[in-house]
């Protein structure tokens, strides 16, 4: 899994940068394919804009945008709900009643 990590118009310490590697990390857990991930932190007047865009095989990507006065609570908003769409995306997939596209057989008539 890639992972880039831009700012725009704010300086990220270490710690910061790390701590977002560190929760990215954590997505492996749902066994996705995820095959990047890119996260904007940017400088706005009132506050930070935090943005993941997560790419998926075989999925469209899952986008996270949070706005918040703290960097971090912004980081940790954004992470949860990462989370939140990673795990549903995840249970629709290995849902038992559902069948993809990919599993159907061709039938010869």
């Amino acid at each position: 899994m890639n992972l880039q990590i831009r700012a725009k118009e704010i300086t990220l310490t270490e710690d910061t940068k790390r701590h977002i590697a560190a929760a990215i990390e954590a997505f492996r857990k749902y066994s996705l394919d995820i095959t990047r991930t890119n996260c904007v932190v940017s400088a706005e007047k009132k506050g930070v804009d935090v943005e993941f865009t997560i790419h998926v095989a075989h999925a469209e990507p899952i986008v996270i945008n949070q706005h918040n006065d703290d960097l971090h609570t912004a980081i940790d908003l954004a992470v949860e709900r990462a989370t939140k769409a990673l795990r549903r995306l995840h249970d629709k997939v290995t849902d038992h009643k559902n069948v993809s596209l990919k599993d159907l057989e061709t039938v010869d008539v």
